[in-house]
């Protein structure tokens, strides 16, 4: 029997979501890579980590208008190509600044349609017709648990792809389009979740408004708590590696790796117990992963402060912790403000919220030379905290996702 007919279709969707989130993170450990052997600056080897935000966030937006009026299927294909093609540009611009920009920006879009499309249709595949035992949160956790492992997976196979494989700057995004060629096929067979009848009429252009996110529990619940979802991650992965990288040597590559492995790896694990968390807490599980980071936050602040490289994966482990509570609470929350109709781009609008905080590394690598690491993550800590606290005063007020 296919997998189309036992109520894990959604199955079919994932290795092509997997991928791309791998594509997207895999360039996460190979910052060392660009500025050793490509001769880039820190700034330059940060903002081609952020550059991908600026694809991304149209990825996500523009994509999800598409499929809600075309369906998912053909965006989400789209995607994936658009994955092959960056890696593809980034195995050939070790020596081309413009190139690495081109290549991060269709990672970006990649990984965009991944997250809005993707997600929305493993979602709509983890409900009744295709699913009729998930739960309510499957959706969710399923999409976000994929996404995650692909982040994860990416940036561990290529760090130590890059630490001992020739070719450092090559060979990982070789293995990547070769995943991306294997997901393929799944992907061509999955069914599309979104009947004709329930499509966006209008054109696409006009769906790039989505009516729900103007919700007064979006602009006090998702507005303060997104940012920090892939701030947390980016400051765990980008910035801890930089703090202490003097007492690394030739081991930065890889102990950025196993930094990024944690960050993930515990948010991954952690993922899962949303729905335990709401249930224990009424509801307040993105209460209790905020306030992870706000912690985690202060911990990085005293780990860039000591330069101690063990008590960097301590802070990864509770970002990241923190990190995979916020983004799958998070999610379900904006998911359930949203209607059939504009599903894909409530989740689109979720996630570019959550990647400006990708931003957050760039930003505090530009501010480094004039201001110390240590002062600039007790004022993150502190923005975070005040954050948690507008969350914590509204979400009681709004209990509808429950």
């Amino acid at each position: 029997m296919s997998l189309r007919h036992t109520g894990r279709s959604w199955l079919l969707t994932a290795p092509a979501v997997f991928v791309v989130a791998w594509g997207g993170n895999h360039f996460t450990p190979l910052l060392h890579v660009y500025e050793t052997l490509g001769g880039y600056a820190p700034w330059q080897a940060n903002l081609l980590l952020g550059m991908y935000v600026f694809g991304l966030i149209p990825g996500l937006l523009v994509a999800a208008a598409l499929s809600d009026q075309h369906g998912r299927k053909p965006v989400a294909i789209a995607g994936l190509v658009s994955a092959i093609a960056a890696s593809v540009l980034l195995a050939c611009g070790m020596d081309s600044f413009v190139l690495l920009c081109a290549g991060r920006l269709l990672a970006g879009i990649g990984v965009g349609i991944g997250m809005s499309v993707g997600s929305s249709w493993i979602k709509e595949l983890s409900a009744s017709p295709w699913d009729l035992h998930a739960g309510s949160a499957a959706g969710a956790w399923r999409s976000s648990l994929t996404l995650t492992l692909g982040f994860a997976l990416g940036a561990g196979v290529t760090g130590a792809i890059a630490q001992w494989a020739p070719w450092p700057g090559q060979s990982p995004y070789v293995v990547h389009v070769a995943l991306c060629l294997l997901a393929l096929g799944p992907l061509l067979r999955a069914p599309e979740s979104l009947p004709v009848e329930l499509r966006a009429q209008r054109p696409w252009w006009r769906d790039l408004r989505v009516p729900s996110a103007g919700q007064r529990a979006f602009r006090l619940l998702i507005l303060p708590a997104a940012p920090w979802v892939f701030a947390a991650a980016g400051v765990a992965y980008a910035i801890m590696p930089a703090v202490v990288e003097d007492r690394l040597g030739s081991w930065a590559t890889l102990y950025a790796t196993g930094l990024t492995v944690v960050t993930l790896g515990t948010g991954a694990l952690t993922q899962t117990t949303v729905g335990y968390l709401n249930r224990v807490t009424h509801g307040h599980a993105l209460v209790v992963g905020l306030s992870g980071m706000t912690a985690g936050m202060v911990l990085a602040a005293v780990a860039a402060a000591v330069g101690q490289p063990a008590l960097a994966f301590a802070v990864a482990a509770l970002l990241g912790g923190s990190y995979g509570v916020c983004v799958v609470s998070g999610l379900l929350i904006a998911q359930s403000m949203a209607t059939p109709r504009d599903l894909a781009g409530m989740t689109g609008v979720y996630y570019s919220l959550a990647y400006t905080g990708f931003l957050l590394p760039t930003l505090l690598a530009a501010l480094a030379p004039g201001v110390s690491y240590v002062l600039a993550l007790a004022v993150v800590a502190v923005l975070c905290a005040c954050c948690l606290g507008v969350v914590s005063v509204a979400l009681p007020r709004h209990r509808r996702w429950e």
